[in-house]
């Protein structure tokens, strides 16, 4: 058996390197390294693949996210509602900002943020909502619309662990997560299920309007050259990184196909078990199926009940299989983000998640072999320690 690796990229990238290396080649050749042809050849392809108007790339997905929310001309002291279990980097740029970052906690089964916590924390100086497709799975999406139509809100997609996954609507129409909202961010961190071999990020709106907006910010405010005509940053996606993504782009969905057959053979194993609590997709999709691509596992997570988890993850590490537990600490009760506002009976779900929860090895190379060791070691731990 090959040694498992949380994510395997040497693998991915043996597949794909007849096609990578020259791209790469073709960027050292031009010397077009910053906004050169890759870069406007992937964004073109990646606004066809999502069906979006615009797509502007960007440096790294944090940088996305503060963009966005800069082109959306919110000023300091607005409230922006996101979920308190999540990566910090959502409420990092909030703070930035000197905006006023509002956590609610998340669903009990989908670990997504809580609607109805959505609304119970809207006042008149709520501007924003950051809903989070969390892990790979979509969120639900057509009520946080409906809140913001009702509430003249933002919709600010982070779909830095989603790329790739469908929306189903109450109509049965599917969107691609990150065009539902006004505007959306991602990241092309190598580990996500569309990574570049170094930071990437990139912006997604179907407004005209706030896009020329976006293009401005992220090149210094500039669209003429030395004439700077809105507060800007300097963050650019290179042509190399562009190069690797563009190379990436036409493997996406085999790419989440893999991940999702992997999980499959996860939840096989792991199905019947009283203190396992396999990853579930939205109400619409109660199960994985060929049929149905709201989740495209970023990361594989079970919920354990009355299991030792930090003993597992132990048990794991000795038996060299890497997992992680994402995430240890709740943003509410992070040092930077404390405020005499919350409650903890407010985030009862996210206390419990943030002691439950281990993500397993999950990327787009994982063999039935690698698989049946993992599960098998994960529930004789449990079993022999019940």
């Amino acid at each position: 058996m090959k040694k498992i690796q949380m994510v395997d990229l040497q693998s991915q990238y043996a597949k794909i390197k007849d096609v990578v290396d020259p791209s790469i080649e073709e960027v050292m050749n031009s010397a077009a390294f910053i906004n050169g042809p890759k870069v406007h050849q992937f964004q073109k392809n990646l606004e066809n693949y999502l069906g979006v108007k615009h797509v502007i790339p960007c440096a790294n997905g944090t940088d996305a996210l503060q963009i966005a929310m800069m082109g959306l001309g919110l000023k300091p002291g607005d409230e922006v509602i996101t979920a308190d279990f999540t990566f910090a980097a959502t409420v990092e740029v909030i703070a930035l900002l000197q905006l006023t970052p509002v956590l609610v906690d998340v669903d009990p089964v989908t670990f997504n943020i809580d609607v109805n916590a959505v609304k119970e924390a809207i006042t008149p100086k709520t501007k924003a909502i950051v809903p989070v497709h969390l892990f790979g799975l979509s969120a639900e999406m057509d009520p946080i619309m409906d809140l913001a139509k009702e509430y003249n809100l933002y919709v600010i997609e982070d779909n830095a662990q989603g790329i790739g996954a469908d929306y189903t609507h109450r109509d049965g129409s599917k969107t691609k997560t990150g065009t539902i909202g006004h505007v959306a961010s991602t990241s092309f961190f190598p580990s996500k299920n569309l990574g570049c071999y170094g930071d990437g990020g990139a912006i997604f709106t179907n407004d005209d309007d706030l896009a020329h907006t976006i293009r401005g910010i992220v090149n210094h405010g500039m669209y003429e050259r030395y004439h700077h005509d809105v507060v800007g940053v300097n963050s650019r996606l290179d042509s190399i990184q562009a190069a690797v993504l563009d190379a990436k782009l036409p493997h996406l969905d085999a790419y989440n196909k893999a991940r999702q057959n992997a999980a499959r053979k996860y939840n096989e194993a792991f199905k019947d078990h009283p203190k396992i609590t396999i990853p579930s997709g939205r109400s619409q999709c109660n199960s994985i199926c060929e049929t149905c691509d709201c989740h495209v596992f970023h990361q594989y997570t079970l919920n354990l009940m009355g299991v030792d988890r930090d003993a597992l993850v132990a048990h794991l590490q000795e038996k060299n299989i890497p997992c992680g537990v994402y995430y240890p600490i709740p943003l509410h009760r992070q040092k930077a983000y404390m405020d005499e506002r919350y409650n903890e009976t407010d985030f009862t779900v996210t206390n419990q998640l943030v002691k439950s929860v281990i993500s397993l090895p999950m990327h787009t190379e994982l063999d039935e072999e690698q698989i049946e060791f993992i599960t098998s070691t994960v529930l004789n731990f449990i079993n022999s320690n019940s």
